[in-house]
């Protein structure tokens, strides 16, 4: 079980791909906090914020994690408006 809520039927391939890889990152803390964003956005995202989603879903998780908590500042590359979305995402401040 993945813990997806989202199905990927009518998503083209790389937002199928990219939903997969949100939910299988490595640790369960991750799967669910990329998950659940992608849950959520990967139908709407642009084709740019898709580029941005995919440059930071290559990045390790322990980096991902340690920006998103504010451990180590998010270098400029990633420090886009789908990493602040996430961030918010992440800390529950989106309700």
């Amino acid at each position: 079980m993945t813990g997806t809520t989202r199905s990927s039927e009518g998503l083209d391939e790389r937002r199928r791909r990219l939903l997969y890889r949100a939910w299988h990152r490595g640790t369960r803390e991750m799967d669910l906090i990329m998950g659940r964003f992608a849950d959520s956005r990967i139908g709407t995202l642009t084709d740019a914020e898709l580029d941005d989603f995919e440059r930071l879903s290559d990045q390790p998780e322990p980096d991902i994690y340690a920006w998103l908590t504010n451990e180590r500042p998010v270098p400029p590359e990633y420090d886009t408006a789908v990493f602040r979305e996430l961030r918010v995402f992440a800390r529950g401040d989106d309700k």
